[in-house]
């Protein structure tokens, strides 16, 4: 079971992926709820938040190989290609796509 920081500034986005990441047997943790961040086995961004790219970018410092789904309404640009983002979902994608990325970046 991966701890799964997500961060989306939505909150009925978040919600679909808390459960979405619970579904497939993991522990969705809110960004505004972490404190230990050394254990962390996935993160799911909304890039077009600058608060969770800054987030992103804290993290990718410190996790360098800790994989990141970009889940964003609008396309990879400059900044999301230096997280080296293990998937990039564009809004609205199948729970399908999320839950088979999910599985490629915590293999």
């Amino acid at each position: 079971m991966a701890r799964v920081l997500i961060s989306e500034p939505h909150p009925d986005c978040r919600a679909l992926l808390k459960l979405v990441v619970q579904r497939v047997n993991h522990n969705p943790i809110d960004s505004n709820k972490l404190f230990d961040v050394d254990d962390l086995g996935l993160m799911i961004l909304e890039p077009a938040s600058a608060e969770g790219l800054a987030a992103a970018n804290r993290l990718r410092c410190r996790l360098e190989d800790l994989p990141i789904i970009c889940t964003s309404i609008r396309p990879p640009s400059a900044a999301t290609e230096t997280l080296r983002p293990a998937a990039y979902l564009l809004k609205p994608f199948r729970l399908a796509e999320l839950e088979a990325a999910m599985r490629a970046a915590l293999a």
